[in-house]
């Protein structure tokens, strides 16, 4: 009887041992969901923004050449700095100049004091004709004296101001506002009308920006638009992120070039403070006319596997499901999503960097921020400079 008591107790024990070795094992199996940011797809109107390159340009600028020869005496300018129409720049040695304006000076006071006398003696050789006490040839070569020497004092007149003008073109001054390189030819050097180039002078206040549009993409994309219409662009210079100018198209070129098939259009921007300099490469930026509803996600929410974008979206259960999408324009850290989602999605944020496919999760809801992000022309804010594209 005791065998049979002792082997009962020894199953009930086995049992008993066998169910907590059990729930011990389940409970370590049940480890806690992983807290994942999830967020609904954003839906925004947006037109697709097409990139082209460029190198700004000034409206004006000059390669300071003299209008006359001389030895520079004077050199009152600041290599690099802003200039002013009107400033003097170089002086040269004027004597010279100087003398040939007294000398002719001279000259148009003596050819007036003849001219005088001229007029005097064609006045008396009337008054002596009509008394018939000089001769008709007399009185014709007094008039024809009188005429020389009004001739006389006109062309000297017309040398006095062109010397004048020598003289005047002495001091050179700036040409236009901008501002100055270094100056090629120093104090001491002569320099030859119309060949030294003694600096060059760029216009500052506003810039220019050409650059080409392919035929199809204009007729497709921009066929209404028109330099009237100043149509915005933004740009970006080299080494920035951001396309921190704003600006507009004021030229479009009258035909396509059949050598390329593009059109030449040129965007200006104005009030730059300095920050863009000629010659400098940069990006531009134009938005299509045509306006469309597209999703808008993350850029880091998408992944990559070979040749295939795609986007984990939970599904109702909290599983994270594979989604191919294809992939659209970016619009600051956000970008649009062409294919593949629809309004209502939730995804995750962060895309597949900690989690994959087919994984359970615990959601923690989050909201996509698109403040200040610009989707369209008319919700960009021209009148702060850095704006976010």
């Amino acid at each position: 009887m005791f065998k049979y008591i002792l082997i009962s107790t020894v199953f009930v024990l086995t049992i008993a041992l066998s169910g907590c070795s059990e729930n011990s094992a389940q409970a370590q199996g049940q480890r806690p969901l992983q807290s994942i940011d999830v967020a609904k797809v954003l839906v925004k109107p947006v037109q697709n923004w097409h990139t082209y390159t460029t190198r700004i340009e000034s409206p004006e600028e000059v390669a300071l050449m003299p209008r006359v020869s001389g030895v520079i005496n004077e050199i009152a300018f600041k290599e690099g700095d802003t200039v002013t129409e009107g400033d003097l720049l170089f002086q040269l040695d004027n004597r010279p100049f100087a003398a040939v304006v007294s000398s002719l000076e001279a000259q148009v006071m003596s050819a007036k004091a003849a001219l005088e006398q001229a007029k005097s003696e064609a006045k008396r050789a009337i008054r002596l004709a009509e008394r018939k006490a000089i001769s008709t040839e007399q009185v014709e070569s007094r008039e024809s004296t009188l005429r020389q020497r009004e001739a006389q004092v006109a062309a000297l007149n017309a040398q006095l101001e062109a010397a004048m003008l020598d003289l005047e073109f002495t001091s050179i001054r700036a040409p236009i506002n901008g501002v100055i390189s270094r100056a090629n030819i120093t104090k001491g050097n002569n320099i030859i009308a119309g060949q030294s180039v003694l600096t060059s002078i760029v216009s500052n206040q506003r810039m220019y920006a050409y650059f080409d549009i392919d035929e199809r993409t204009w007729n497709e994309a921009f066929n209404d638009v028109t330099a009237e219409s100043k149509q915005k662009v933004v740009m970006q210079k080299v080494g920035q992120r951001e396309f921190n100018y704003t600006g507009y198209i004021n030229f479009i070129d009258n035909r396509i070039n059949p050598s390329t098939g593009t059109l030449r259009v040129r965007a200006v921007f104005e009030d730059v403070d300095h920050q863009l300099r000629t010659g400098s490469f940069a990006r531009i930026k134009v938005a299509a006319n045509a306006i469309t509803e597209k999703v808008i996600v993350p850029a880091r929410a998408i992944g990559t596997d070979l040749e295939n974008n795609f986007i984990l979206v939970v599904d109702a259960d909290n599983v994270l499901q594979y989604r191919l999408v294809e992939v659209g324009e970016r619009y600051g850290k956000l970008r649009a999503i062409t294919s593949g989602l629809t309004e209502g999605d939730v995804i995750a944020v962060n895309g597949p960097a900690r989690v994959g496919p087919g994984m359970p999760i615990n959601p923690n809801a989050v909201t996509i921020d698109s403040e200040g992000i610009a989707f369209t022309l008319e919700s960009i804010d021209t009148t702060n400079l850095i704006a976010k594209y």
